[in-house]
């Protein structure tokens, strides 16, 4: 079966979206019998992880699609696919090293494909793989961004379109803020019909949890669902408490973030130009949008702010020669103005942007805020066109004074350039999509930079290194600057951040001390988002650069955009995804697009892409004869037929029967070493976990002896506080109170005095003195299993136990004929080992050295065991 196929290379880049509108087909002989979407969200930091497990429900072999669509400013850092209990993992590689391999596989006749993508928000992210006869796939898909702050609030999109209605199907949103959630909204496609009342929303103070768990039948019943099952967004917008206008500064494991949004200071009274594009190619309803979103943009405008209009095409026009306060008369004369813009004529966009910088720069007003707007739909064909000296002319007449603004209309205009010129004037690029909504785009972006609060905005870090972007133009209300870096010294106590402004033409500072030991900054299952936040804005950073750098400094900052995103699995501009399974030698690949740029590869010879009413380009695979092939695979005997297991039963693979397991596997990471220690336990033992008997805690565990894991744990704190987990419920007795939570209910919260509980998907957060363990639901073969992973212990403290030990340590003995290590001044035989790493959700596989249980623990198995939980 599987392991007679072939290898197969698939390159996955960055992802692109089909065109097409229509509908998907029903997919027939697929079961798609579970479907997990997770999404935590710490400190504005999105790490989601999708898990869709599809069943080939007929007697042959047959290729399964797995398809999601992901924002397009996030970063894909993970995908696995699992096949009849071998799990084949994606690695992120230099995009060069990834076209070699595309190459060699093209050169020998091998099918390639390319996946083509326009849109707005959302990428399309689709692979495949030939699953054999009755057989089960579980696909895995992690992606990561930074959530930004627009017009008051952060946006968490998460799509939901399995192709089908799901028996098991759930969404898990938590969202984890230290200041404080200050409100918290859902809505989207999948929040209306029917669908509203599923949705279940919990709130405490720093705390929300979003559930979506839709029955089958209600997969059918939202406004943009049918028979097909789900199809649309959730979009849930959150914003946090601001008690402190210094900002907020969140620190963990040498790694910082300082999230600064004032609001508390007066408004700046803005000069504004809008330059407007009315050539030829702005006819009918581009020119239509564009008046109905100025005259919207001028009645917002504020009585103190100064405003121009220039319109061009081959020719420039200017309403009036300078910038006039917006008075109710003026606003009217200017409406009249606007309502006869027409098109006609060439784009002479060189002399229109330096007709709106030297309106502005004639007519200074200290205490103001100017900026430039300029909006067009194509290239400059008229007066200059070369783009090297138009953006030369333009950086050399605006210098440092204000930003300049570039909004592309449609997919003809060449956004590059637009880009380029925007990021060299401390500016943005937006592209404004054709289509009915276009003139709420266009006000949509008005207002988010309506209201300038502060200017030239400074920000300094003492004892902070490696930071990201500190120098910002103008800050404006409802937005968000943000600051990520490392900590020079992780012994300091502390250290400081400073931010210095201009406010209506007074400089104004903003300057605190921030502890650097806050143990409750980032709860400890999360505690390393601080450092791939930072990873994740500073490779975002460099790669927005690139565009404004010439020779080594351009050279040296990719270096260094390519060794974050390889360090960090982000897949972008600069890297590809390269994942190994089993199937017939086919590479396809897939790159991330610049907004309306071209395919970067053609497709190679064998490959016939078809436009299907999956509402997507599918790649349809053919071999040298012109006929698709699938590994064969034989049926298992009617007397042991695999069976499925039910869809409730969340399991991987078929079960003919379940063997007995033996022992239990530990890892023990070991410090300053690639590989962690690892150790055998057998089974057949009640375990002492972990025990501190200054504070009165001890956690016990027992094993099952089908399966690998724990059937049950138990913990005990000071003389009345008992919890007892087993895979069906937790049990919590405070004395006389009882507290019963079931795995599958909402995310739930209790506590009580030194106690904390908080119960997830599939994981329960226990937290008794200055002792946090996360404990683990984990599911296979159709069975559940539990397995601790500690996540806080005291410092300074020797606590008993198997997970007792923090971390070890040992040094790899040279010249030995077998490999051996030197563990406390003893030598031991190891061997390296896969192993299954339990203590974390996505449970994945890494290498270890297997030693003896008493070189590690120094002690043996029977101090470890208990007579009763």
């Amino acid at each position: 079966m599987m392991d007679r196929a072939a290898l197969r290379l698939i390159f996955l880049g960055v992802f692109l979206i089909s065109a097409s509108s229509q509908q998907p087909v029903k997919k027939q002989n697929v079961d798609i019998y579970s479907f997990y979407i997770n999404s935590t969200v710490t400190s504005r930091y999105a790490t989601n992880v999708i898990t869709s497990r599809v069943a080939n429900t007929v007697n042959e072999s047959q290729e399964i699609q797995f398809e999601v669509k992901i924002p397009k400013n996030a970063f894909i850092s993970k995908f696995r696919m699992t096949i009849e209990g071998k799990t084949y993992d994606a690695v992120v590689k230099e995009k060069e090293e990834a076209q070699q391999q595309y190459s060699r596989a093209v050169s020998r006749g091998e099918s390639a494909g390319l996946i083509k993508s326009v849109g707005r928000t959302l990428e399309d992210f689709k692979t495949s793989v030939t699953v054999a006869a009755f057989s089960k796939v579980t696909f895995e898909l992690t992606y990561e961004e930074l959530l930004k702050r627009r017009l008051g609030k952060y946006e968490l999109l998460i799509n939901a379109q399995p192709m089908q209605p799901v028996a098991d199907f759930k969404m898990d949103v938590h969202i984890q803020e230290k200041p404080g959630i200050s409100f918290l909204e859902v809505k989207g496609d999948l929040s209306t019909g029917d669908l509203a009342n599923v949705i279940k929303t919990t709130r405490a103070d720093k705390d929300a949890w979003v559930t979506f768990y839709p029955t089958r039948g209600q997969q059918a019943k939202c406004k943009s669902c049918g028979e097909n099952g789900l199809n649309g967004d959730l979009l849930i917008t959150y914003d946090v408490e601001r008690p402190n206008p210094k900002g907020e500064v969140m620190v963990s494991n040498g790694y910082f973030v300082h999230y600064f949004a004032p609001s508390d200071v007066p408004r700046v009274p803005k000069n504004v130009v809008f330059i407007i594009d009315r050539s030829g190619s702005m006819h009918g309803t581009k020119i239509h949008q564009t008046r109905l979103a100025l005259l919207k943009i001028l009645s917002d405008l504020d009585e103190d702010d100064h405003f121009g209009l220039i319109t061009f095409d081959r020719e420039v026009n200017t309403w009036k020669r300078e910038l006039l306060k917006a008075t109710k008369e003026n606003l009217e004369n200017a409406k009249s103005f606007v309502n006869e813009i027409r098109d006609s004529g060439a784009t002479d966009i060189n002399a229109a942007v330096l007709a709106g910088v030297d309106m502005i720069s004639r007519h200074p007003r200290e205490g103001t805020a100017s900026i430039l707007i300029l909006l067009t739909d194509g290239d400059p064909t008229s007066g200059e066109t070369n783009i090297e000296r138009i953006m030369a002319n333009v950086k050399e007449a605006i210098g440092p004074k204000f930003p300049l603004y570039c909004l592309g209309f449609g997919y003809d205009v060449n956004f590059d350039f637009l880009t380029k010129m925007s990021l060299e004037n401390g500016g943005v690029a937006r592209r404004i999509y054709e289509d009915s909504d276009a003139d709420l785009q266009l006000q949509g972006f008005y207002d988010e930079v309506a209201v300038p609060l502060l200017t030239d905005i400074q920000l300094k870090y003492t004892g902070g290194t490696n930071l990201t972007k500190t120098s910002f133009n103008l800050y404006f209300n409802g937005s968000e600057i943000v600051v990520s870096g490392q900590i020079t010294d992780n012994s300091v106590e502390s250290f400081t951040t400073e931010v210095i402004a201009v406010s209506k033409g007074n400089n104004v500072t903003y300057q605190e001390t921030v502890m650097t030991k806050d143990p409750s900054d980032v709860p400890p299952e999360n505690e390393d988002v601080m450092q791939r936040l930072w990873a994740y804005l500073t490779v975002k950073q460099l790669l927005e650069r690139q565009v404004l750098l010439k020779g080594q400094e351009k050279e040296e900052e990719m270096k260094e955009a390519l060794r974050l995103s390889l360090k960090y699995q982000f897949v972008t501009s600069l890297t590809s995804m390269v994942v190994t399974k089993p199937q017939e030698g086919e590479v396809e690949v897939a790159d991330k697009p610049k907004e309306g740029g071209k395919d970067p590869r053609p497709p190679a010879p064998g490959l016939s892409v078809h436009h299907l009413s999956t509402g997507r380009f599918s790649l349809h695979r053919s071999s040298h004869h012109g006929r698709v092939s699938h590994p064969k695979s034989k049926s298992a005997p009617p007397a042991v037929r695999p069976r499925f297991q039910d869809s409730d039963s969340d399991s991987d693979d078929y079960i003919a029967s379940v063997p007995t397991v033996s022992s239990n596997r530990f890892l023990l990471p070991a410090a300053g070493q690639s590989k962690p220690l690892c150790f055998d336990v057998p089974v057949l033992h009640k375990l002492k976990l972990l025990q501190d008997s200054a504070s009165e805690f001890s956690m016990n565990g027992e094993f099952t002896t089908r399966r690998k894991g724990f059937r049950k744990i138990a913990f005990h704190f000071k003389t009345n506080h008992h919890l007892t987990i087993n895979t069906k419920s937790i049990k919590f007795q405070d004395g006389q109170n009882h507290v019963e939570f079931l795995w599958d209910q909402a995310p739930s919260q209790h506590n009580t005095e030194g106690v904390s509980l908080i119960l997830r998907s599939n994981e329960v957060d226990v937290t008794m003195g200055n002792i946090s363990v996360v404990i683990l639901l984990h599911k296979k073969n159709g069975e559940a299993f539990l397995w601790p992973a500690v996540r806080q212990q005291p410092k300074d403290v020797s606590l008993m136990g198997i997970l007792g030990k923090a971390e070890a340590s040992y040094e790899e003995v040279q010249g030995s004929q077998t490999p051996t290590l030197k563990i406390m001044d003893q030598e031991v035989k190891a061997s390296v080992e896969d192993v299954t790493d339990y203590t974390l959700p996505s449970t994945p596989v890494i290498r270890c050295w297997l030693v003896p249980f008493q070189a590690v623990m120094q002690k043996d198995i029977s101090d470890f065991t208990v007579t009763k939980l």
